[in-house]
């Protein structure tokens, strides 16, 4: 595929997070709630571009732009449901289109 002059590829990584919901806290609300800021100002700074919650409700996709992994692993270690993470799994990724 040839790459136009004006057209700049983005590069994102996409973090999966499956957390454990079999050992959820009694102030997992709480939790949320302090998550939810912390993703509101990601996304206000411009690192992150997307933000899903899984249908299983075990977890989210998020997708950063113009970060490198071991920046995007940084991020993620600051969320507090990082740490009921059952595993997180990184993707670098090219945009096309």
């Amino acid at each position: 595929m040839e790459q136009s002059g004006t057209h700049k590829n983005e590069n994102s990584i996409q973090a999966i997070l499956t957390i454990d919901t079999d050992n959820l806290p009694g102030n997992f609300q709480e939790i949320i709630k302090h998550e939810k800021e912390i993703i509101a100002k990601w996304k206000s700074e411009g690192i992150l571009d997307h933000f899903f919650l899984r249908q299983t409700r075990n977890g989210a996709v998020f997708i950063f732009k113009d970060i490198d992994e071991e920046k995007a692993k940084a991020f993620m270690a600051t969320l507090p449901l990082y740490k009921l993470k059952k595993s997180v799994e990184y993707f670098n990724l090219i945009k096309q289109f």
